[in-house]
């Protein structure tokens, strides 16, 4: 490489690598990156245990910098959930929903969907196919308990949260000993003989039992904790993985008892999705408005003379012609969307309108067009 030379008014000495010449170290200084790969390493030349020597001694405390905002984060979120902890009689209406939703389950089991040989998939649907190739009978909420086992394990393992482990076994045992308890105390063959009336009642009372359990942050087991244990490794939406899930058990219920029962069990499935959806969400009765006019003063006084609805604005700009609008933004009821476009087509005709639902709105001032004054 460079060869050492002594004695020179514009060197620049290098540790173990001699002095380089003036016009080099002007080269180096104006090149900053070729003068990092000439500094010297003193490593070069060594041997393995002359360079262990020359290792640096680790920290033995190292600084808790950053340990230190950490644990106040902690403390934080500590002090956060404690607040927003919900009261105790919460925690038991909460009891009540998961109670009142396994018994449901289970009245719609001994009730419909056990004597129509019909389920909406599911851990119920299963435990219908595997008792019908058992070669003895088990009771149908031992066998349903046996089923979640290794589903509960799967999902304590994966999934992790005690609480939520603990709603589901307490659904699970409670739904399990209703089904035995109830057997005897309800009609044999069910209510009616009919399996198209047993896959609508089984679905629908099936869907509400559902819905209580999940209002309570509950879980039905089986199925659903699969669903769950997917989601997480794949990421795929829940519903895709519910349809698939679902939809094999309603293939193994064809085979045990015969496809015309099969398609009774889709409708099952079919009306149990639409009301666990409607006891979740409920009714959606609010409507979101978007409008964006020019007068946005006028179609705001309009709407609160006509609706008595708060209106919100705020600026806006057109991206095609860089024009300046305002955006107004209110919530009416269902009912009141006709009334809110006649009322805004005639303040301003062109006006953009968008109408979008909401399940609920709390505060401010919703559409009251129904008020007295």
């Amino acid at each position: 490489m460079l060869a050492c030379c002594r004695g020179s008014g514009n060197s620049l000495a290098y540790p173990e690598r001699g002095l380089l010449d003036g016009a080099r170290r002007e080269r180096l200084a104006s090149h900053p990156g070729e003068a990092a790969l000439e500094r010297p390493q003193p490593w070069r030349g060594m041997d393995q245990e002359q360079r262990t020597e020359r290792q640096p001694i680790p920290d033995q405390n190292p600084p808790t910098v950053v340990a230190e905002p950490r644990a106040r984060a902690d403390k934080r979120v500590a002090r956060a959930l404690l607040r927003i902890r919900a009261p105790l009689r919460v925690r038991l209406f909460n009891v009540l929903l998961l109670t009142l939703g396994a018994i449901a389950g289970a009245l719609g089991f001994n009730l419909f969907l056990e004597p129509g040989n019909v389920a909406p998939g599911g851990i119920l649907g299963l435990t219908l196919v595997v008792n019908q190739f058992l070669p003895f009978q088990i009771p149908n909420g031992v066998l349903l308990l046996v089923l979640n086992v290794p589903l509960l394990y799967l999902g304590y393992r994966t999934l992790g949260g005690a609480s939520f482990m603990f709603r589901t076994l307490y659904v699970v045992a409670v739904m399990t000993i209703s089904i035995d308890l109830s057997a005897p105390l309800l009609p044999a063959g069910g209510v009616s003989d009919d399996a198209l009336l047993n896959a609508l009642y089984g679905g629908a009372v099936s869907g509400a039992a559902n819905a209580l359990i999940i209002r309570a942050f509950g879980n039905m087991g089986g199925t659903a904790i699969l669903g769950r244990v997917i989601q997480r490794r794949t990421g795929m939406p829940i519903g895709q993985i519910y349809l698939m899930t679902d939809g094999l058990i309603v293939v193994l219920l064809g085979l045990a008892f015969g496809w015309e029962r099969a398609l009774y069990s889709l409708i099952a499935l079919f009306v149990s999705g639409l009301v666990t959806d409607y006891g979740i969400e409920g009714p959606s009765i609010v409507r979101t408005v978007f409008i964006i006019t020019e007068h946005p003063r006028d179609v705001a006084a309009a709407l609160q003379a006509g609706l008595r609805t708060g209106v919100t604005a705020w600026a806006g700009e057109g991206m095609y012609q860089g024009s300046q609008r305002t955006v107004l933004f209110c919530t009416v009821n269902r009912a009141e969307v006709r009334e809110l476009r006649r009322i805004v087509h005639e303040t301003d005709p062109a006006g953009f309108l968008v109408v979008g639902q909401g399940q609920s709105a709390s505060g401010g001032t919703i559409g009251r067009s129904d008020a007295p004054g």
